[in-house]
């Protein structure tokens, strides 16, 4: 595999067809590719770069596996790269084991705070099929109730983006709803100040956020 520094950063959408995933052909034979057969198409390309799957013109999925996170620094780099050269909507999935659990909560705050991606935990690779394919399932179900349907955000990835929020302390489900309501994305609620999320949550839970959100960075 070519290392992070000289695999190229390919920015533009990869053209994804109805009820397909295209994905790096580095995961010929392995264990999501295996998982995936016959439940969604499948097609693996070379060329992708630093993406591992796209689940359509506008998301993809970047995937961060065990040895990832032990092994060092390097997929930060990635995603790095990745966010500063694309415009689309990156979805990483990171193996959460009894290995890599002790370096979860920073890689969480890295992807999600820093970075305003969505963050999604997985066992193994095995889960990992699974929950793409519930991903794709679910865009196919959105775009076949509106085909209209244009969100810079897709609709898919809004259950998992609450699921995120909530994982803030002090943040349950209504007040994750609040939020995301009043600040609509991930980024811009990580960036609001203690006088906007007040507003929301109270003086109180705002400065709670505002710090966790600050010592994160």
């Amino acid at each position: 595999m070519m290392s992070n520094e000289t695999t190229p950063v390919r920015a533009g959408a990869v053209n994804v067809p109805y009820g397909h995933v295209i994905g790096n052909e580095k995961w010929k034979g392995s264990q999501i590719a295996l998982g995936m057969q016959g439940k969604v198409k499948l097609i693996l390309e070379d060329g992708l770069g630093l993406v591992d799957f796209h689940l359509s013109n506008r998301s993809c999925v970047l995937y961060i596996s065990e040895a990832d996170l032990v092994g060092g620094n390097d997929f930060k780099r990635r995603l790095v790269r990745f966010r500063n050269a694309s415009s689309l909507q990156g979805i990483v999935i990171v193996e959460k084991t009894q290995i890599s659990n002790q370096y979860f909560p920073a890689v969480q705050k890295f992807v999600v705070l820093e970075l305003g991606m969505v963050l999604l935990p997985v066992a193994d690779q095995g889960e990992a099929a699974q929950l793409i394919i519930q991903l794709v399932r679910k865009q196919a179900k959105d775009q076949a109730s509106n085909p209209f349907l244009h969100k810079k955000a897709p609709q898919l990835l809004e259950p998992f983006v609450f699921q995120t929020v909530q994982q803030i302390p002090g943040v349950g489900k209504t007040k994750a709803l609040l939020l995301l309501e009043q600040f609509g994305s991930l980024h811009r609620l990580c960036n609001a100040s203690i006088q906007e999320l007040e507003l929301v949550v109270g003086h109180a839970l705002a400065q709670q956020i505002h710090a966790f959100f600050t010592q994160a960075k």
